[in-house]
């Protein structure tokens, strides 16, 4: 089933086309968007698939990708590192979680969250004295570069944070952060 015909006005308005670029796009004619945009031509279901599938991946290269809003300085902590000097370097740095490495491999995440918590059932003094491998949660999940952004919100609410990679190398991290950015 496809959308409305209505939508075919709002979505090219959207991305910024003409119905001329649309219409050529298509293999119509400009009389013709114009018509069905305006109301007076009903299409036939071919014509009309053709041209949302147009409009579909039109949308889908103009969104934006993991790649594009992604902090390529990645920020982190050894696994070995003491659970203070994460703490300092989270409050240095604004950021409420740091990636986890062992070498150049990502292993985990630290979280406030979770320094917190330990804090609420220790002293201070043990909780600096811990390793951050004693607290770290499972790493974040990894996606492509060319992962859009909207398929992504729902992973970062529930992770807080994904990497994103390139060729299999990781070359940024997407938090909320970022997300929210877009809406500046």
């Amino acid at each position: 089933m496809l959308p409305k015909l209505e939508y075919i006005k709002l979505a090219r308005q959207r991305l910024g086309i003409t119905q001329r670029k649309l219409a050529s796009l298509c293999g119509v004619s400009t009389s013709m968007i114009n018509q069905i945009e305006t109301g007076r031509c009903k299409p036939s279901y071919d014509t009309a698939r053709k041209i949302f599938e147009v409009l579909t991946a039109l949308n889908d290269q103009a969104s934006l990708k993991a790649g594009d809003i992604c902090t390529r300085d990645i920020v982190s902590v050894n696994q070995n590192d003491l659970v203070i000097a994460a703490a300092n370097k989270m409050i240095e740095k604004g950021f409420s979680q740091l990636p986890v490495k062992d070498g150049n491999k990502i292993v985990g995440l630290i979280t406030d969250e979770r320094i917190m918590r330990e804090f609420a059932n220790k002293d201070s003094k043990s909780v600096a004295r811990l390793i951050v491998k004693e607290l770290m949660e499972p790493p974040p999940p990894i996606v492509d570069k060319s992962t859009p952004v909207r398929a992504l919100i729902p992973l970062i609410k529930f992770s807080k944070a994904v990497l994103v990679s390139e060729q299999g190398n990781i070359i940024g991290i997407l938090t909320t952060a970022d997300v929210l950015k877009l809406m500046l």
